[in-house]
């Protein structure tokens, strides 16, 4: 027997934009809103302390666990494909790093998505560590707030940074992000702070807003052209929620993926899964950005880095001692703690490259640290040109989709692939810096050409995981738009998306933010 619901607003994916839209529609008491979450709940204790994203990645309790194809640009090589699963999605095992991208960023995005039209929808949900000024706000829901630890090894990096040509930038996050500086984090007091926490348990006592976790939607329904809710399973038993309006926020793998398996996407993909064409959108599941990040990794002779503390019993209890006083010290940590833009060449227009600078060295994220002192300089390119795709493999909602972000596809990419390697190494070669006398161990300095670095950037290379851009907003005569500038899938009624696939091009740094923001934008045309 199918559970069947109703209410007046439909919200599938409860993450970094769910939980926000929830929050804004269901201020109105008048309003029914029903939040539905795939995953569980929120409360285990690596999902709150800032470096259990190296338990939450990875692990089906709060992650998808998703992987991509061979990619032909890293040697063959199939990436991890961490996407979240558990109230607060994405920002409950993300870096926590808060990072708006730059003003001109907007320009490509289409009319009323403009940085002064998107500034005060940054602004309404941000809490601001230093106040309030022209660019931040200190009223809202999501602290944002400084790290708890600094690294002698961060401090001289910062500094060769600096006698470089990069400017001190103490805020990233005023339209111009070139520079050098610490970056700022989505924490309380050395907790982790995700849209769940900052947004949806504040207000789960509304008696007008219903939050249903483990409930895994297959597919939209629909009546006619107007859509009118879901269906699927909670608790592996069937429901069915009828809405006057759904909200699709299951973020840049989900969201195509649930309009595929309801009939809306390209005849390419649908036909040969014997699914019905409900509604031809040929950019549906296309157009896949992300960044991927070149890890050098580097052997220290000296110096102090979290590999010496972590591979001692007494410098892992000092850390958990440490964590228990004051919510400090590793455990308090984001993946990254020092951040760099700069440009590949005189010939882009602003920053296209971004440093993350790491007081730790692994082979790969969740490997154990090196048994040496170590430092991790991983450099990405902000604005990639290669496109992927992310499609549905079955009709099935526990069929894993296929995801192929098709990285170094483009020359030019390879191109600033070389470049990014180039300068890591003339910083790290900085006289600062020899006090701790930094080898590179991966990839090692063996390459005499320009294919000999791009076969190594496809050795140590991973995502960052930022991917969007899979329905992309657009106008209805950009051919493979999905969704209007308002966010409504074309040809539609009453279905919106709004997370991180509705992204036209990726924004230059980390990717919650916007994606917040989006949310912020949908609740105000929706109220």
């Amino acid at each position: 027997m199918t559970d069947r619901l109703h209410t007046d607003t439909l919200i599938i994916g409860a993450g970094s934009a769910g939980c926000v839209i929830a929050n804004r529609l269901s201020a109105n008491p008048q309003h029914q809103v029903t939040l539905v979450e795939a995953g569980g709940r929120d409360n285990w204790h690596w999902i709150h302390i800032p470096v259990g994203y190296l338990y939450t990645m990875g692990n089906p309790k709060t992650d998808w666990c998703y992987s991509t194809t061979p990619q032909d640009g890293l040697n063959g090589r199939s990436l991890a494909y961490p996407r979240g699963r558990v109230l607060g999605g994405c920002s409950s095992i993300n870096g926590m790093i808060y990072m708006r991208g730059q003003k001109d960023d907007y320009a490509s995005w289409g009319e009323g998505w403009s940085w002064d039209d998107i500034l005060p929808f940054y602004k309404k949900s941000e809490n601001y560590h230093r106040g309030a000024d022209e660019h931040h706000s200190d009223q809202g829901e999501m602290l944002v707030q400084e790290q708890r630890l600094k690294w002698d090894v961060l401090e001289k990096f910062k500094k060769v940074c600096e006698e470089s040509g990069f400017n001190d930038r103490p805020d990233f996050n005023c339209g111009d992000n070139s520079g050098v500086g610490y970056f700022e984090v989505t924490q309380k007091k050395g907790v982790r702070w995700s849209s769940a926490r900052a947004f949806l348990h504040p207000v789960m006592h509304r008696s007008n807003l219903k939050v249903m976790t483990k409930t895994l939607t297959e597919r939209l329904i629909f009546d006619g052209d107007r859509c009118i809710g879901m269906e699927g399973t909670r608790h592996g038993k069937p429901v069915s929620i009828l809405a006057a309006r759904i909200v699709l926020a299951a973020g840049a793998v989900g969201s195509p993926s649930l309009l595929e398996r309801s009939g809306i996407g390209s005849e390419s993909v649908l036909k040969p899964l014997d699914i019905p064409i409900r509604n031809r959108l040929e950019g549906v599941g296309k157009n896949l950005q992300d960044h991927l990040q070149v890890r050098l990794q580097y052997r220290l002779d000296t110096g102090e880095t979290l590999n010496q503390q972590a591979n001692s019993w007494l410098g892992r209890i000092k850390m958990g001692l440490q964590y228990a006083y004051n919510q400090s010290g590793p455990l308090s940590m984001a993946p990254s703690q020092l951040g760099a833009f700069f440009k590949s060449s005189d010939e882009v227009d602003r920053a296209d490259l971004e440093f993350h600078i790491q007081p730790m060295s692994a082979d790969k994220l969740g490997a154990d640290l090196h048994p040496f002192p170590g430092m991790t300089a991983s450099v990405c390119h902000l604005r990639p040109k290669s496109r992927g795709t992310t499609h549905i493999s079955g009709t099935n909602a526990s069929d894993p989709p296929i995801i192929d972000p098709n990285y170094l596809s483009e020359a030019y990419d390879r191109k600033i692939v070389c470049r990014a390697i180039e300068k890591t190494r003339d910083l790290v070669d900085h006289p600062l810096l020899a006090e701790f006398s930094p080898s590179e161990h991966k990839p090692g300095r063996t390459q005499k050409t320009d294919h000999d670095l791009v076969k190594a950037a496809g050795d140590v290379a991973t995502t960052i995981f930022h991917p969007v851009g899979t329905a992309k907003m657009g106008p209805d005569t950009d051919g493979e738009a999905v969704v209007s500038e308002k966010l409504r899938v074309h040809g539609l009624r009453d279905l919106y998306i709004a997370d991180a696939s509705v992204v036209p091009t990726i924004t230059s740094g980390n990717t919650h933010a916007p994606v917040v923001m989006i949310a912020e934008r949908l609740a105000a045309w929706l109220n």
